[in-house]
């Protein structure tokens, strides 16, 4: 039998998710025992792979670069799930949605600081296109578990994927991965 296909990916957050997870220390052995790595911010594959079984997603939706990555991600994973209260509500990611319309925030922020070349990274090509409002990942795609956290510890974070490896769930049994 071959080794379920794992994945994991950052979005629009702060990386502490994928921080917890390297916190995980010695079962990180273990898991790489369990599990093939095949898609991280930490390994060097540039292009999401295809049949993938289950995919870890940090972050929230906040530019058109995450929305076509979330797209992708869903079209070739088995189990997607939201991993910390970025990618699960928005959380810090999200606190730009009130100060309205993307142009203007960046505006303010490039042009109208004392930012020495006051130059908007999106018109420069240096970032994508930032979204109206940051979006939580089940708004864009599917998902089939949650897992809050700013960050979700790394005892929490190994209890999940065991969860998502456990046989019942490897054959089509879902429920909610959530904090008691």
């Amino acid at each position: 039998m071959s080794k379920p296909r794992f994945a994991s990916v950052w979005l629009g957050g702060c990386s502490g998710c994928h921080m917890s997870f390297l916190d995980m220390d010695e079962w990180l052995f273990e898991l790489a025992e369990l599990v093939d790595v095949v898609y991280s911010p930490i390994v060097d594959v540039k292009e999401f792979p295809e049949n993938v079984d289950i995919t870890l997603v940090e972050g929230a939706v906040a530019n058109e670069d995450n929305v076509e990555v979330a797209r992708i991600v869903r079209e070739h994973s088995r189990v997607v799930a939201a991993f910390g209260d970025c990618a699960v509500s928005t959380n810090v990611t999200g606190m730009r949605n009130p100060l309205g319309d993307p142009s203007t925030i960046l505006e303010r922020v490039y042009v109208d600081s004392p930012d020495r070349d006051q130059v908007i990274p999106e018109a420069a090509g240096i970032v994508p296109p930032l979204l109206p409002k940051v979006l939580p990942l089940h708004k864009v795609i599917s998902v089939d578990f949650y897992m809050p956290g700013c960050p979700p510890s790394a005892a929490e974070i190994q209890r999940a994927i065991e969860t998502l490896l456990s046989d019942d769930l490897r054959h089509g049994v879902t429920e909610d991965i959530r904090r008691g």
